[in-house]
Formats: structure tokens, sequence, C-alpha cells
């Protein structure tokens, strides 16, 4: 009975080991810009969820495809690049928004995001921990991530490619943004899409 179970154990360790495992080869990916968002979300007065994006966006993958969680990931995020698909006639909200009174995007000109553990937690999802900087204060945050596909090759670039989602939270009053907390949420969702070519 021992080595039935121990047996099945074995097969069972394989099989897991074989799918954390992503059918690309090992190097370095760098975010596809035209195919990369990370969007942001805060409560509105409880009305909506207020949604913002950036659109400077450098991301690198240094990618073990044999045990992904000795993969390594960076990104740099120009703040004065956010986009709130402003509409309202005589006000720039995306200036407002990178103004001193949220992001002071001109005295805090970079966010970044360096990982220092990655986890497997299924076949084809897990975990992303790393230092985030955001307005001058660098805490840790953790990331739920999706391996949505991996091509070798992309039909169109030819290349390696690897597709991810992710979401993660933070509360904004903990990197010293605090302006409107309570009408504004505190608690911001990110969420991002991503697509990482070989180089």
């Amino acid at each position: 009975m021992r080595l039935k179970l121990s047996a099945a154990l074995l097969l069972a360790s394989a099989a897991l080991a074989q799918a954390q495992s992503i059918d690309v080869p090992a190097g370095t990916y760098a975010a596809d810009k035209a195919h990369t968002n990370v969007l942001w979300s805060v409560k509105h007065f409880g009305l909506s969820n207020y949604i913002g994006r950036f659109d400077g966006i450098d991301a690198t993958l240094v990618l073990d495809p044999s045990d992904p969680t000795k993969s390594k990931l960076s990104a740099t995020i120009d703040p004065k690049s956010v986009d709130t698909n402003d509409g309202a006639a005589g006000k720039d909200f995306n200036a407002e928004i990178a103004s001193d009174m949220f992001f002071d995007a001109a005295k805090f000109d970079t966010i970044t995001f360096e990982s220092t553990e990655i986890k497997t937690t299924g076949a084809d999802t897990g975990t992303v921990t790393g230092d985030l900087t955001f307005h001058g204060v660098t805490k840790p945050v953790t990331l739920d991530v999706k391996l949505n596909a991996a091509l070798n090759p992309h039909p169109m670039s030819k290349k390696p490619t690897v597709g991810f989602s992710a979401t993660g939270t933070i509360k904004r009053s903990e990197f010293g943004v605090a302006t409107l907390v309570g009408p504004i949420g505190d608690d911001v969702l990110v969420t991002i899409e991503t697509e990482f070519v070989a180089q």
C-alpha cells in the first residue's frame, strides 16, 4: 500500500512539475508595448469605479521556462503618461492625476516594480511578489498571475511569446497619496494584461 501511495505521489509531482514548465526558450523577454496595459481603478463616491491607465510602460522578464520560480521581472512606468479617458470639457483630469494632488509625477517621475519571489500555484497560475516604488515610497506588493498562452513561435512576429494576466491591490495612502481618501477609494485595484517577446 505504501509503495502504491509513494508511486502515486511521485507521478503527481512529475505531472505538476511538467505542467509548471513553459514551452518557450529561456532568456530575456520584453513587453510588447502594443499589447501591454496597466490599468488602475478606485471607488468614486461609491457611484462607480474610476479607471485609468498608463501609456509609458517598459518591462523585462528574464524567463526560466523549466522553473518559472527562478524567473525575474522588472517594470518601469512613467506616471506622467497617465490616461484617464478624460472627456470633461474645460478640465484636464490627466494633468490633475499627474499633479502633486495625486501622483506628483514632476517630483516622482518613475514607478518601478522589481520581483523578489515568484511562486507557482497551479498549472498556469502563480504569484509574483516584488518591491513597488511609487510616489517615493517602496513597499512589497503581490500580484496574482495567470499564464494565458505560450507561442513558439508567434504566428505574426515569428518569435517566442508569452502572455500573462495579473491583478493586485494596493492602498494608495500607504504610498503617501491620501488626497480625498474616503469619497475616493483608498484601495487601488491594478490589472495588467501583457505579452512578452523574446529578445
